[in-house]
């Protein structure tokens, strides 16, 4: 056995139960039938918790643009407060995190559903920060805003729900039957915000819960992404499919962190990996020649052009992707440069693109044994590449049951993964502090 390292991994999944491997649903014995219902998504997640996953994370689409072009694996068929709050009643240890976007809420809500399911899991809670580009003809705007205006959005809507959530002090309820008080509302303080979006008095309706503030996450690698997230995250979601780059991205992240007075220890670094798994390679790799062959072309070619905002309709399958047909404009976002380092610098065509995003969506994919998939990932870990990972299972429930029944042991008996849960809150498994209510000076 390997030394056992200072901190072990970080290691969530995202939920997907149509299989992170576009199409996978495709696949016998993928129970696609299911999708939307409890149940199946249920046994996906105790299956996590058995494995001691720090976290299920559901992320969050408020349209049917992706469906549309025949793409159903990150379609909003799990909403995420109504899945995640009966999730609650069925779990006891697993972190339960999800996605609630900044431009189609309101933070008194989103300050209240995330509190209240905090309450319900007795402090499982956590919320991942996005601000959304799609979607907003749902919400009666015309067009998405500029990417300026959505993070300067966020950043006050992130601020506005941590006051709300410290607007109650730790001690503000005394239950005490004789006064016939149940709170003492000296320690409950309104917040009296107005801002550029929001104004907001307050106080939140509901007590201060179990870990102070939910554990927030975001997934931002643009420049105002990794602004709001060195400033207010905990964890941060990034798709990096090469070590160097991501060894580059975490120690930004981290300098960013610690020059905003933060400890950069607690902020955790999350990269995805999709990892196909066999008892050999030959057969990890037979695996994943059997994934490629479900995706449908066709229907790839919409979503490859749709993500690369290009009209690829007349563009042969075994052709590359013209070079001039990219932008180096910042406002495509990382992943699509992602994209364009693989068509023009590795001279992918059209179809292996096509198949590579399939299973990658930019992060990275790896075909191999437990032991394999595992040295990769032990690697990145020391290399200070990330502080863990996002497990995107493949196809469900045959691939997560891979991951959950062997990857994970491997890194358990390496030392790199817990056997057992540390505390019973999220914080407590990411190894973060419960903070303190530090804004009661500002509100008296």
């Amino acid at each position: 056995m390997d030394p056992k390292p200072e901190n072990h991994m970080i290691l969530t999944t995202f939920m997907l139960p149509a299989g992170y491997h576009k199409d996978s649903w495709r696949m016998e014995g993928s129970r696609s039938e299911e999708l939307a219902n409890l149940e199946f998504v249920a046994e996906l997640t105790q299956m996590a918790e058995a494995a001691k996953l720090d976290a299920v994370f559901f992320g969050d689409i408020v349209h049917a643009n992706t469906v549309m072009r025949g793409d159903i694996k990150m379609n909003g068929f799990y909403e995420p407060m109504t899945v995640l709050a009966s999730l609650a009643a069925r779990t006891k240890n697993i972190g339960l995190i999800g996605t609630v976007s900044t431009s189609f809420s309101e933070p008194y809500n989103v300050a209240r559903q995330m509190c209240g399911l905090d309450h319900m899991s007795g402090g499982r809670a956590g919320w991942n920060i996005v601000t959304s580009s799609d979607g907003f003809k749902n919400y009666g705007v015309k067009e998405a805003p500029e990417p300026a205006e959505r993070y300067r959005r966020a950043t006050e809507f992130v601020d506005v729900v941590q006051r709300l959530w410290d607007s109650w002090e730790d001690d503000a309820v005394t239950n005490d039957r004789e006064a016939g008080w149940y709170v003492d509302t000296a320690k409950i303080h309104p917040i009296n915000h107005k801002g550029e979006f929001f104004e907001v008095e307050g106080p939140i309706n509901m007590p201060r819960s179990p870990q102070g503030r939910p554990v927030l996450v975001q997934a931002g690698s643009s420049g105002p992404g990794m602004e709001l997230g060195s400033s207010v995250a905990d964890g941060i979601y990034t798709a990096q499919p090469l070590k160097k780059p991501s060894i580059e991205f975490y120690a930004k992240f981290k300098n960013m962190a610690a020059a905003k007075g933060r400890d950069p220890q607690q902020l955790k670094i999350i990269p995805g990996i999709l990892p196909i798994l066999g008892d050999t390679e030959k057969e990890a790799l037979e695996l994943a020649d059997e994934l490629g062959r479900n995706v449908h072309m066709e229907n790839g070619r919409k979503q490859v052009g749709a993500d690369l905002r290009m009209d690829l309709s007349e563009l042969p399958l075994d052709r590359t992707i013209p070079a001039d047909w990219f932008s180096d404009g910042p406002r495509f976002g990382s992943r699509y440069q992602i994209y364009r380092r693989k068509s023009v610098d590795q001279g992918m065509t059209l179809r292996e693109l096509i198949v590579d995003l399939a299973r990658s969506t930019g992060h990275q994919w790896m075909a191999g044994t437990a032991s394999q998939v595992a040295d990769r990932m032990v690697d990145w870990f020391e290399s200070k590449a990330c502080d863990g990972f996002n497990l995107n299972s493949p196809f469900n429930p045959g691939g997560f049951k891979l991951i959950c029944d062997k990857l994970v042991p491997e890194l358990q008996n390496r030392g790199y993964f817990r056997s057992e849960y540390e505390g019973t809150t999220l914080r407590d498994n990411f190894g973060l502090p419960r903070p303190s209510s530090i804004r009661q000076s500002a509100l008296v």
